[in-house]
């Protein structure tokens, strides 16, 4: 057993259930991703536009460019937005598939 790992007894007879905790731990980091007024914002924007800067993000929403960033940032580590370079500019976009297989496993939590 590693130090990321908890077992748990199960219902059956020597049934042992495991929970990887790293893999919690990442998973809150995602649902916090999202989980913040802001960001939800800063998704709903680019969703809007199909694709849009860091400066139309920080210029549309009244942020300071480092903030935008930042938050930004949160959200491309969580796999909510992609990023494609045209040049000298850095787009960013939703990541449909990310959030679709998120919203899946969020409808099975709340019935």
């Amino acid at each position: 057993m590693s130090i990321y790992t908890i077992e748990f007894n199960g219902k059956e007879k020597d049934e042992k259930i495991v929970m990887d905790t790293l893999h919690v731990k990442k998973s809150a980091i995602i649902l916090r991703a999202v989980n913040h007024k802001l960001r939800q914002q800063i998704m709903k924007k680019i969703d809007e536009k199909g694709k849009v800067t860091v400066t139309e993000i920080f210029t549309e929403l009244f942020l300071e460019q480092a903030v935008a960033s930042q938050h930004l940032a949160v959200l491309r580590k969580a796999g909510f937005v992609k990023t494609t370079r045209d040049g000298k500019f850095i787009y960013y976009s939703i990541n449909t598939g990310r959030l679709k297989d998120f919203l899946a496993i969020i409808g099975q939590l709340n019935p």
